[in-house]
């Protein structure tokens, strides 16, 4: 084609129609998606959009180098995927130094049960939908969905793998995909975890094994990973219950946090077969289990594609369902010699936690434990492994490990829950913060979506970011302070998901409604009560119930100066008599002693006797003023210089000058002193030659006969907020001063989730109204009144002669616009400027926010259609006393001689 000005001008053209059905064929793509998630059925998608746009938002997980193992970054293809076969190879096949085992143990020969229909159909159920696949590519969705008839094929392929003690080769093989840790060098092979992706068929062959050697092992009560009716819940609660025991009774408790390395990767699996023989696992079980894990083999996927298979031959396979109670088998035949009872050994998994009452008690439990576990193939890490001391004296040392001192903490993130040995829990709240944001930050592509509803929003929400922030919390008592971050945590979240900021000033409870969420600290109570109500309804009692009865038999050996529990209240001849052996000369410690109350008590009954010559019990006069009347002064003087200060600014400022209160405290201060905390009016901002104009437009027109305004067509612009009113400013103010300048805001239009509207209406009814969807000028001023108008005085009947009423904004008054109301024949009444208080309709768009409020919009789209409803809907009556009282609005002006009045 020649390069010529007629051609150039074509091809431009024909891009920008491209550009243009592009754009359209976008729009309406997006417009069906959010419709569709709008949707029950859609809802399933949300989440998958979630993680793609959170994938989207990242580029690790396909970083196509990485570096050997010393440091050089490797970047062709095939040194890439050797790479990561050389290391996952080295991390699977690697194993601990540990004794070869001299003793044996009798096998279980017994004939095992076919496995029934009932199994299978069970475990078929509970294997989840949309996982991903393995080698051979069958979902379980395929076996779902064949019914009665995968139930059949399924059992009978199951008993021939059970009968023939071999399973198919296909599932032998297994994909290795490596994940990022999202901390550490990316180009690191080291900071990857590897998930296993298996056969999905081979799965639910696990979980049939798994539901029958769950019937004949008996795992330990000290064991609470992966068991019926246990939870990381009850591990916390019970861990914490016993530190607040030691804590009250003034006890030294000691704990060691074992951590194991690499402890699923590392288990011999000569010591798997000899715990499960040992357990009373039946031979036919034994073998089964070691067809599992013979031949096994696996490939690395990477973003350069799959590496060379190679063999597994140490560990147990990750993401099988069978592995964890495996695991659960192999620590509880290591552990059983040196374990104790509850609550002195409690284990979830791999955690190990050792407490005892002395150092060095725990010290050598801690040793017998490295024993145990290092011989037989595992070891114990010396760089993860943390000791903490409760109720700590001076001096009291560290612990030992083979001569190595452990790393000594005054806090430990236990199964996710932080404990501190202050027994405080401002860090477990701050956590919970934390992982409430780091779980936002992976839905932000839904949850700050524009287009998404309020509803969907909070669903997500609900369902992703708040369990983050429940974790543990059943188990923590939570002061009001703390309650308070949480909730502040909680609804910056929610108000950065629908777009409102604090300066908008709405509240809180509009915007938990708006989302469908509730308060937070009333979620963490419903949590502890159903949590609570699982451990009353089970048929064994947990452990940590019987805590506290163990503590006080062990506490009633000890000297009644240890007793653990909290001491009532002394009679008053046990006071008395306090009193006599101290001026006896016997001493605090003695006395303490010789009638079984503890030294700070005896020493604050004697101080208090010598200070108020009596041991009983004063009345008090009432708590005293938090605030010195030279205060009070200073912050009444404050909010009347400034009826905007906030009452944190006050806090702040007593502060400052000594006086520590609370914002309660001040509001009740300050309500004595006859101020109040009220919403500002909204006015216009009148200069004087607003004052005159609207002075002489009321005298003008006060005598007007009512016929006159009937026939006058009212028109103003307005905005409504999706998310209620978001002008609103509180200031402190005095009785019937709700108009003083101090007290008032302007009626400016700010930003945010909203509509503008234009509309109009006269005594017999509300004429049309429509959506400003752009900027307004005066040309789409002009297009507007052509288009509703004339309609809008038909439908209304207008007698001839009508008078149209608009307000002097900038756009209503060009010189076009002028020219086109003269062309047009309209007769326009003269209004002054800024009198919003003088035009009817604005009475008609309260009562149009209040009815759209009340049907709480979730969206633009649906807030513009409410509105159109809600406007039909006003009763013609409504506009008629509207007009019908006109004459006190003229009134009211002249009254307040210009300046702005009520409306």
């Amino acid at each position: 084609m020649d390069r010529t000005e007629e051609n150039r001008q074509e091809y431009k053209e024909l891009q920008r129609r491209v550009k243009r059905e592009v754009s359209k064929a976008k729009q309406k793509a997006y417009d069906e998606l959010y419709t569709r998630l709008d949707t029950r059925e859609g809802e399933k998608d949300l989440y998958r959009l979630a993680r793609q746009r959170d994938r989207d938002g990242k580029d690790v997980q396909q970083v196509r180098v990485i570096k050997d193992r010393d440091g050089r970054v490797l970047t062709s293809e095939e040194s890439v995927q050797r790479r990561w076969k050389e290391y996952f190879e080295e991390l699977m096949n690697e194993e601990n130094e540990r004794e070869k085992r001299v003793e044996g143990v009798n096998s279980v020969e017994q004939k095992v049960d076919k496995i029934r229909k009932d199994e299978v159909r069970k475990v078929l159920k509970k294997m989840k939908s949309g996982k991903a696949v393995g080698p051979d590519d069958i979902p379980v969705e395929v076996w779902k969905c064949l019914g009665e008839a995968a139930v059949e094929f399924l059992t009978s392929l199951f008993n021939r793998v059970l009968e023939s003690e071999r399973m198919p080769e296909e599932w032998r093989s297994s994909v290795l995909v490596p994940i990022f840790k999202n901390k550490g060098d990316v180009q690191s092979c080291s900071n990857y975890r590897g998930i296993k992706l298996m056969s999905h068929t081979m799965k639910l062959w696990d979980r049939v094994v798994e539901a029958r050697l769950r019937k004949v092992v008996e795992i330990c009560e000290q064991q609470y990973g992966f068991m019926p009716r246990k939870s990381t819940t009850d591990a916390i609660f019970a861990l914490r219950i016993l530190m607040e025991q030691y804590r009250d009774g003034q006890r030294e408790l000691h704990c060691v946090f074992v951590d194991l390395e690499k402890a699923y990767d590392r288990v011999p699996r000569e010591e798997l077969w000899y715990c499960m023989r040992k357990s009373g696992v039946a031979e036919t079980y034994v073998r089964v289990v070691q067809d599992m894990y013979e031949r096994s083999r696996t490939v690395v996927r990477c973003a350069v594609g799959q590496t060379e298979e190679f063999k597994v031959e140490v560990g147990l396979h990750q993401g099988s369902a069978l592995s964890p109670f495996l695991f659960a088998i192999v620590m509880d035949q290591l552990s059983e010699e040196v374990r104790q009872e509850s609550p002195w050994t409690m284990m979830f998994a791999d955690d190990i936690v050792i407490c005892s009452e002395s150092r060095e008690q725990v010290e050598e439990n801690l040793e017998r434990w490295r024993f145990a576990l290092e011989r037989r193939g595992m070891r114990v890490s010396r760089s993860k492994t943390e000791y903490m001391c409760v109720n700590e004296r001076e001096g009291s040392g560290t612990v030992r490990l083979q001569g190595e001192a452990v790393k000594k903490v005054q806090e430990f993130k236990y199964l996710g829950s932080t404990v501190q040995s202050n027994g405080e829990c401002g860090k477990e709240v701050k956590k919970r913060v934390q992982a409430g944001w780091n779980g936002w930050r992976k839905v932000p592509g839904v949850l700050c979506d524009r287009k998404i509803s309020a509803r969907i929003k909070g669903k997500v929400y609900r369902t992703v970011v708040r369990p983050a922030m429940l974790y543990g919390l059943e188990t923590v008592s939570l002061r009001k302070r703390q309650e308070s971050e949480l909730e502040v945590a909680e609804l910056k979240m929610l108000r950065f998901s629908l777009g409102v900021t604090r300066l908008d000033r709405i509240r809180n409870e509009y915007i938990r409604g708006t989302a469908h969420v509730g308060r937070l600290g009333d979620k963490v109570r419903e949590a502890r009560l159903r949590w609570f109500g699982h451990v009353q309804r089970r048929e064994t009692s947990l452990d940590f119930i019987e805590y506290k009865r163990h503590l006080s038999t062990t506490s009633n050996s000890q000297t009644p100066n240890s007793t653990m529990a909290k001491t009532k209240e002394l009679s008053k001849d046990t006071r008395n008599k306090i009193v006599d052996l101290h001026q006896a000369g016997k001493t605090e410690s003695a006395i303490g002693k010789q009638l079984g109350v503890k030294k700070s008590t005896v020493g604050a009954i004697i101080t208090k006797w010598k200070t108020y010559k009596t041991t009983d019990n004063l009345p008090r006069s009432g708590a005293p003023r938090k605030i010195s009347p030279r205060g009070v002064k200073m912050i009444t003087r404050t909010v009347s210089k400034n009826p905007r200060t906030t009452r944190g600014d006050l806090v702040n400022d007593l502060q400052r000058a000594g006086t520590k209160v609370t914002k309660a405290t001040i509001s009740n201060t300050l309500r004595r002193q006859g101020l109040k905390s009220c919403s500002a009016r909204c006015v216009p901002l009148l200069k004087p030659v607003h004052v005159r104009a609207r002075l002489k437009f009321a005298r003008e027109h006060l005598d007007d006969p009512e016929e006159d305004w009937e026939n006058v067509i009212w028109s103003d612009e307005t905005k409504i907020e999706l998310f209620g009113k978001n002008s609103t400013c509180r200031v402190w103010r005095r009785k019937n001063a709700e108009l003083h300048p101090k007290n008032t805001i302007p009626t400016v239009k700010h930003g945010g989730g909203n509509i503008m509207l234009w509309g109009c209406f006269s005594a017999k009814g509300p004429g049309r109204l429509i959506r400003v969807k752009e900027r307004m000028n005066g040309a789409m001023y002009r297009e507007i009144l052509s288009k509703n108008l004339l309609p809008s005085a038909t439908a209304l009947k207008m007698k001839r002669g009508w008078v149209f009423q608009h307000d002097n904004d900038p756009k209503h008054t060009t010189r076009a616009t002028k020219e086109w109301l003269r062309k047009k024949h309209f007769k326009v009444l003269e209004w002054p400027s800024q009198s919003p208080d003088l035009n009817p309709i604005e009475n008609l768009w309260r009562k149009l926010k209040i009815r759209v409020a009340q049907r709480q919009p979730q969206n633009i789209t649906a807030l513009e259609e409410i509105c159109m409803e809600e406007w039909a809907k006003l009763p013609a009556t409504v506009c008629k006393n509207l007009v019908a009282t006109y004459r006190k609005h003229l009134t009211s002006v002249i009254a307040n001689k210009g300046y702005i009045t009520k409306y």
